[in-house]
């Protein structure tokens, strides 16, 4: 029977045949297949490209792709995790904190919080007077895990109620530049603006992320949702846990030798040198963490003229976007002030070293729901959302806002 459609397939090349695509089709045999062969047009051009697998870079006498490299319009990324910065490349993003303007001041605070056996390292930063009343040993900033906030709540309302800073650590503790922009969005949307505010009853103005790693496009999530990014110049590595506790010992002995040899001081022998204070990167992760700090206090107040949680530092009095409570200024702290206060639900004001929390210890605050404009530092819109976050649809609305802003 004749056939009006057949298609006649020709293989001119033999099965061995190494130098045609017709050749290699017809190989059968998958290890001669894998198997590394020759093609002339390129093992005559290999100088013209990178070696195979290996981070490519433009190649010495190329002068089309250096033509066509200088044409596009590079704008760098400001990549903490590849380069330390803290500078943003975006306008209206404010600098990441990583020093202090107050000479020779460590900013103290803990990260990967609130940790479910923490009740002796809260009690070490304060102590009872005889009337019964609590104050405040020493404060820190305490940067907490959304994830761990949702396990501890009550261990998170005691953190405030003991007159602590809190800032918040993202939801899960991941890479957030490896993240999505929804995803990043998120981690911080979830920890800070709904589930810190739901136990705690504040909304943080502050966030560290893990491992350092922001980069201009994390900071400007960040700052849609009035969070300051918090960074470290010193880092105890007690993260690294048992094993290394020789190492995080000689990092906190490095710095105290460092703060007792004045390079945080405004002078040394009359020569004006480093004007500016440091914070240092430390953990409420687990019991050993925590010991490190308890260990070396003693050490740290004494080498350093002050040690203060990092709002303090900053002469950040309004910590958070609800209205009514407050940090001491920095002069008020160093002066003994150790104190925090808030405005009751009648309006009065109350200065006890134990507040933070209702007074049946439940770590409500009492505050009023209004944003804080001196501490939400977003555009317009992102303010109208943050101020008005009674439902989870803002959110979606929220991200895809920063998302054209990117």
């Amino acid at each position: 029977m004749p056939c009006d459609f057949c298609v006649r397939i020709s293989f001119p090349a033999s099965a061995q045949d190494r130098t045609t695509e017709q050749g290699e089709a017809q190989i059968s045999d998958p290890t001669l297949e894998c198997t590394s062969y020759q093609y002339p047009p390129l093992d005559d051009a290999q100088s013209n490209f990178p070696s195979g697998w290996a981070v490519a870079t433009i190649l010495p006498g190329d002068s089309d792709a250096q033509a066509k490299y200088q044409s596009i319009e590079m704008i760098p990324d400001c990549w903490w995790t590849y380069s330390t910065c803290t500078t943003p490349n975006i306008p209206d993003i404010p600098d990441d904190i990583a020093e202090l303007s107050e000479p020779n001041t460590l900013g103290y605070g803990f990260d990967d919080g609130p940790n479910c056996s923490h009740n002796a390292f809260l009690r070490f930063f304060t102590v009872k007077k005889p009337e019964g009343q609590v104050t405040s040993r020493h404060l820190a900033a305490m940067f907490y895990i959304g994830s761990n906030v949702q396990q501890w709540p009550l261990e998170a309302q005691r953190a405030l109620a003991d007159g602590h800073q809190i800032c918040v650590h993202t939801w899960s503790h991941h890479y957030m530049t490896a993240l999505t922009n929804d995803e990043a969005f998120a981690e911080l949307w979830y920890s800070a603006c709904k589930l810190i505010k739901l136990v705690i009853g504040v909304t943080p103005t502050c966030w560290r992320p893990p491992y350092g790693d922001v980069d201009d496009r994390i900071r400007a999530i960040a700052h849609a949702l009035g969070l300051t990014t918090i960074m470290w110049q010193y880092d105890s590595e007690d993260w690294l846990g048992i094993g290394s506790e020789a190492k995080a010992d000689d990092n906190y002995m490095n710095l105290i030798t460092a703060a007792q040899n004045g390079t945080f001081s405004t002078c040394s022998e009359l020569i004006l040198v480093n004007s500016h204070g440091t914070i240092m990167l430390t953990h409420e992760l687990t019991n050993f963490t925590m010991s490190e700090a308890v260990n070396f206090y003693d050490q740290l107040a004494s080498a350093f003229s002050y040690l203060v949680p990092v709002g303090v530092a900053l002469n950040v009095t309004a910590p958070y976007v609800e209205d009514g409570y407050t940090l001491p200024t920095f002069e008020e702290y160093i002066g003994g002030m150790h104190v925090v206060s808030i405005a009751g639900s009648d309006g009065g004001d109350t200065s006890d070293p134990s507040v933070g929390g209702s007074s049946d210890g439940s770590g409500t605050s009492g505050s009023t729901t209004s944003g804080n404009s001196t501490n939400a530092s977003t555009n317009g819109a992102a303010k109208v959302l943050l101020n008005h976050v009674g439902s989870f649809a803002s959110a979606a609305v929220l991200v895809v806002g920063i998302q054209l802003i990117l």
